[in-house]
Formats: structure tokens, C-alpha cells, sequence
């Protein structure tokens, strides 16, 4: 059993976890300012509430005399604003801030309407001013220029919201060096700090292994009873390694609406990409080798078409991931494309262009990558897997590439960078959690082992 607090403190350790990981892997993170969409009901409540709040404002200010609680309610909340901008040692400006926004001198004030509200106003644009980023600098020029005080303290809010995100996108720039020099000990540490306040937080993880060594028992099942004089009855010695890896494979062709894994959660939005990135090259792959078998020949060597071929497909194929995605139409889309560059090529070199009969038919075999245990689709998929698993097998050091499987060529290019990036995330991962898989795949596979012997065969990294 695990106490609330215990829960809460494995979440945001797995928080501060994945913010690093994402700020240190993706050289593009950074906070963005987000509004809501007008037509939620959040966005409306939210709407509703702080034009309540300014119109009650505009209200007391326009009393006589003008009623200041709600401003000098402002004016605080500013004041720890702007304070929290300083670096340690601006102590002039932090001193004149909290002279300038005194909330109990300004009560006073208030008490004897004496508040220069305006003058309050402008001081702190002018603060802002000194404290923002030189893309704030047209914001400010715009407070400045704005008469009504109620307005104008509204958009100073709206303007220290921007100033707010700009401080922790600094932050997160000059964070991100120490984060990548220091990755994986601090992720380590992390997700230990995890699992000793929430034991399970390895189950996932142990079961996904756990189906890698049944894929591999079931393989290597399957090889020795098709081998003549196979001992049927030896136990299989599987490598941890080999094991792992295949784990990672599984990955690209994982279902992503159950959980990953634990300790593959970081990179899950990652994996998922590379995934839906794979299925397009494979349906470009699938279309060009059908396209090549069909029309034969006289177009195997023409330069640059099955460029071309590859660059009609694409947009075709975007947002395969998405649910409204229609594979079918997208399909037929391409196949028509497909039969108007050939025959424009074939014409080109007063060649016969495909008759109607050919045609049809080379529609029909694209249309048919879609159906279950389709040859193409999965002769190119094994080969893609064959690539991506030659990827892993390669030392990590190790920067060139394995040879491209036959049929891939079209999308050499794409696949290398696909492959890089998934052997990036890989070898990281085996790198930050390589002693749990360690402990994992010792209880799974050396249960019978002396100790020694599976740590030393166990991939610790």
C-alpha cells in the first residue's frame, strides 16, 4: 500500500523527471504563452470572471470618493512580480520598488485620496521597461499609450505574464548545458527516489521485457524444430542484450493508447512520431516497389522518379495518424498520381504509356497495401525492422550506418534519420535505467544463476 503523500511525491518526482529529460533532449522546448479556446467552458468561465473583476474595479475607481482595495490589491501582486525579475545584488531597484509599491503607504494614501494612481502606473511601465527582453520593448511603447487605468493595469498584467514566460525561457536556455552534462545521473537518481516510494513503479516495465524474452523463447522454438537433430528439450540461453533490444523494437509498432512502459515515458511522444514516421516511409516504400514490379523495366533506371513518386506520396500521407485519417482514400489518391507521372515519363521518352488494363491493375495492388498480411506491406515492414534492429545491434559509439535492406532505397535518406534519432533515444535510455533492466532481466533469465555470472552478462548500460 501506498500512504497520498508518498503518491504525490513519486508524481512530482516524475514531473521533475520528465521537464529535464524534455528540456535537455529537445534543444526546442521552451514555455509558450497559451490561451484558452473562446468556445470552452473554461475559456468562458475564465472570460466571464475577469471582466466581472475588471468592471468592479472601473467601478470603485469611478466612486466619489474613488474606493483603491482592489488596486492596491494590484499594485501587490505587482510589486512580488516585478521583485521576483531581480538577480541577487540588484539591491537599488529592489530597494525602489518596495519603497515606490509600499502597500501600507499607499493604503494611507488611499485613506486621505491622495493616490496617484497613475503615477504608480507609469513607474512601474518604466520598471518593466528596464526589466524586460528587447521583444517586449513595442509591448511597453503600447502601456504607455494607453489612457484608461483600469485598461492599462489589465495589460500590465497581460504584458508580466509575457515577462514571466520570456524569465523561464532564459532559465530553461542556461539550465539546459548543466541538465545534458548531467542527464543521466540526476535521471537515475530520479526515478530511484520513485521506486522506493512507489514499489510497482517498475511493473510495466517488467512485463514488457518479460514478452521480449517470450518473443525470443517462442523464436528460437520455432528455428530449432525446423533444424534436423535440434535437442528440443535444451533450455534456450537468450542474450540480455538481444532480449532488450527487441523490447525497443516492439516499441515501434506499439499501441499507444495503453501504457508505456515506466521508464519510457519521457520519450513516449518521441516513439510515437517515429513510429507514425515509419508507417509513411513504408507505405512510399510499399508504392514505389509495386510501382517498379508493374510497369517493369522502363522505368526502373529513369532518373529521379522515384524521387518524384516519393514527393507526390507524402502530403497524400500526412496526419496518418489521426483518427479522421482515410488510408483507403489516401491510397487511391496516390495511385492516380502515380499512373499520371509514369505515363507522363514513358511519354517523354516515346515510350507506350500504360493501357487501361495495366493501369487498374497497378491502382488495385496499391490499394490493396492496406489489407491484412498484404506481401509488399509485409516484406518492407520485415525490412525495416531487419534495419532497425541491425541499428541497435551497432556499439553506440559507432556513427555510420548498416547497409539499407533492398527495396528501401527511395527512403534511404528518411530512414537514416529516423534510424538515428530512435538509436539516440535507445542508447540513452540503456545508458539511464541500464541497472534496472540489469535487475529485471537477472530475475527473469538467471533465476537459476549464480549472481555473479547474470550481472556480468546482464547489459548494465
Amino acid at each position: 500500500m501506498v500512504t497520498f503523500d508518498e503518491l504525490m511525491a513519486a508524481a512530482r518526482n516524475l514531473t521533475n523527471l520528465t521537464l529535464a529529460h524534455e528540456i535537455a533532449v529537445n534543444a526546442n522546448f521552451c514555455i509558450k504563452h497559451g490561451d484558452l479556446p473562446q468556445n470552452s467552458f473554461v475559456g468562458t468561465v475564465k472570460q466571464i470572471l475577469h471582466k466581472a473583476f475588471w468592471d468592479c474595479l472601473e467601478s470603485e475607481l469611478n466612486e466619489d470618493p474613488p474606493e483603491y482595495e482592489h488596486a492596491i490589491k494590484l499594485f501587490a501582486e505587482i510589486k512580488e512580480i516585478l521583485l521576483s525579475f531581480l538577480t541577487p545584488g540588484a539591491n537599488r531597484i529592489q530597494n525602489q520598488i518596495c519603497e515606490v509599491l509600499d502597500t501600507d503607504l499607499i493604503r494611507q494614501q488611499a485613506e486621505h485620496n491622495a493616490v496617484d494612481i497613475h503615477g504608480l502606473a507609469n513607474y512601474i511601465i518604466n520598471t518593466m521597461g528596464k526589466l524586460c527582453a528587447p521583444i517586449r520593448d513595442n509591448d511597453i511603447k503600447q502601456l504607455k499609450a494607453t489612457g484608461n487605468i483600469v485598461e492599462l493595469l489589465r495589460q500590465i498584467f497581460h504584458v508580466l505574464d509575457l515577462m514571466k514566460m520570456d524569465m523561464a525561457n532564459y532559465t530553461i536556455q542556461n539550465l539546459r548545458p548543466y541538465l545534458q552534462r548531467n542527464l543521466v545521473d540526476y535521471e537515475r537518481t530520479k526515478f530511484q527516489e520513485i521506486l522506493e516510494e512507489t514499489p510497482s513503479a517498475l511493473d510495466l516495465t517488467t512485463e514488457w521485457i518479460k514478452e521480449s524474452i517470450e518473443d525470443e523463447l517462442s523464436s528460437t522454438s520455432d528455428e530449432s524444430s525446423s533444424s534436423p537433430g535440434a535437442d528440443s528439450s535444451s533450455k534456450p540461453n537468450l542474450s540480455p542484450t538481444l532480449v532488450l533490444n527487441n523490447g525497443y523494437l516492439k516499441l515501434l509498432q506499439w499501441d499507444y493508447h495503453k501504457t508505456i512502459p515506466e521508464t519510457l515515458i519521457t520519450d513516449e511522444v518521441r516513439l510515437q512520431e517515429l513510429r507514425e514516421k515509419l508507417n509513411q516511409l513504408k507505405i512510399i516504400a510499399c508504392v514505389c516497389l509495386i510501382t517498379n514490379n508493374t510497369v517493369g523495366a522502363a522505368i526502373v533506371n529513369v532518373p529521379d522518379l522515384a524521387d518524384q513518386l516519393k514527393r507526390t506520396s507524402f502530403p497524400l500521407l500526412e496526419g496518418m495518424n489521426k483518427k479522421t485519417f482515410d488510408l483507403k482514400e489516401a491510397l487511391n489518391a496516390i495511385s492516380v498520381q502515380i499512373c499520371s507521372q509514369v505515363n507522363r515519363s514513358l511519354s517523354e521518352r516515346g515510350l507506350p504509356t500504360l493501357n487501361t488494363e495495366m493501369q487498374n491493375n497497378l491502382m488495385g495492388q496499391i490499394a490493396s497495401i492496406v489489407e491484412e498480411n498484404n506481401p509488399v506491406s509485409s516484406l518492407i515492414d520485415k525490412r525495416i525492422q531487419f534495419f532497425m534492429k541491425s541499428l541497435l545491434a551497432l556499439p553506440s559509439f559507432q556513427k555510420c550506418m548498416p547497409t539499407m535492406p533492398g527495396g528501401l532505397s527511395v527512403i534511404q535518406t528518411e530512414m537514416e534519420f529516423v534510424g538515428s534519432q530512435y538509436a539516440s533515444i535507445v542508447n540513452f535510455n540503456k545508458q539511464v535505467y541500464g541497472p534496472f533492466y540489469a535487475s529485471i532481466l537477472r530475475k527473469l533469465l538467471f533465476s537459476e544463476a549464480p549472481r555473479g555470472k547474470a550481472e556480468t552478462e546482464a547489459p548494465a548500460n
